[in-house]
């Protein structure tokens, strides 16, 4: 199964004050602030809602297509990539324009002043998902992630008029999207990701209930947090799926995007949607437990060691075959 995963291509960086934003700001001057922090440590981190998603696919072996766009600085991202399984022969390079980038300083308090400069992001309107299906042999799924808003409504059209089947996954896009354009985004989607809030979100902009929309979408997918995740399908009763154990919370960044990469793998895999968010609840808990969106290691035993755990032998045996 041939699953293209579009979304942003971004690098994070992350700078750490010592001291509290609030001791330099002074009241009656806040009109004219002019500030500059002399910051401990700088640490640079791969991201990006697509990239995240498809490096998680890589290291379940499932060959993701990354779709997205970046700068002539993405080099080194790409070779990453590529190494950890990616396919980034359709990532779209500007001639003009960076890859994506958030700059975040954080201070003693845990108050964060940060910028996302979008970049080459704004170019993934111009990528056409019929030169990525004609260059791979055809595309069974497209995951349509947050993106550029105008390329994740084009994608959206082209999947429609193509008989694409593709997902709706808005997330940190859906604040800025009014009831029209989710609507557009969702209509006639295989599977529909969201968090419990962001459920919410849809239900309230659009003006559908969970009904509707379960109606419009062939699956529901929502993430719990601590809870796990529940599976909807019209017909069907729901399907609920707990998250593994942790060993540590150490970062939550990054784990919605594992939980995807870890689902949709099962589902090129073949199996079924329980066994799918088992997956993915397990990859999940290996992102909360590691500082950085990418920087967890899948080692095959240790991973089916506590999936079998907490999913089971059965399920286990089920999904052993395909880690290899």
């Amino acid at each position: 199964m041939r699953i293209a995963v579009t979304g942003s291509i971004a690098t994070d960086h992350l700078m750490t004050f010592p001291g509290r934003f609030a001791d330099q700001l002074v009241a009656d001057q806040l009109h004219t602030v002019s500030l500059s922090f002399l910051v401990d440590n700088l640490d640079v981190r791969r991201g990006g809602v697509g990239a995240n998603i498809a490096f998680g696919m890589g290291q379940l072996g499932t060959d993701p297509i990354l779709v997205g766009a970046a700068g002539s600085d993405f080099d080194e991202y790409r070779a990453w990539l590529d190494r950890h399984g990616v396919d980034t022969d359709s990532v779209r390079i500007s001639e003009v324009l960076h890859t994506a980038r958030f700059v975040c300083t954080t201070d003693a308090d845990h108050n964060q002043i940060g910028s996302f400069y979008t970049g080459a992001m704004s170019e993934a309107r111009l990528i056409e998902l019929q030169a990525v299906a004609e260059r791979v042999g055809g595309l069974d799924l497209v995951l349509i992630g947050a993106d550029d808003p105008e390329g994740m409504l084009r994608h959206t059209e082209e999947c429609r008029s193509r008989s694409i089947p593709f997902a709706a996954d808005f997330s940190q896009q859906i604040a800025r999207m009014n009831g029209d354009e989710i609507r557009t985004l969702l209509d006639g989607a295989t599977y529909l990701f969201s968090n419990e809030y962001e459920k919410g979100l849809i239900e309230s902009k659009t003006g559908w209930t969970d009904e509707e929309i379960l109606g419009k979408v062939g699956h529901r997918v929502t993430t719990l947090g601590s809870r796990g995740v529940r599976i909807e399908t019209v017909g069907e009763d729901p399907i609920e799926v707990g998250c593994a154990e942790e060993e540590a919370k150490v970062d939550p960044t990054g784990v919605g995007d594992a939980f995807r990469a870890g689902f949709l793998s099962g589902l090129a895999w073949g199996v079924g949607h329980e066994r799918a968010a088992q997956v993915g609840c397990m990859l999940a808990t290996l992102v909360i437990e590691t500082l950085g969106t990418q920087e967890y290691q899948l080692r095959r035993g240790h991973f089916m060691d506590r999936f079998t755990k907490a999913y089971g032998h059965e399920a286990a045996a089920e999904v052993k075959e395909y880690l290899k």
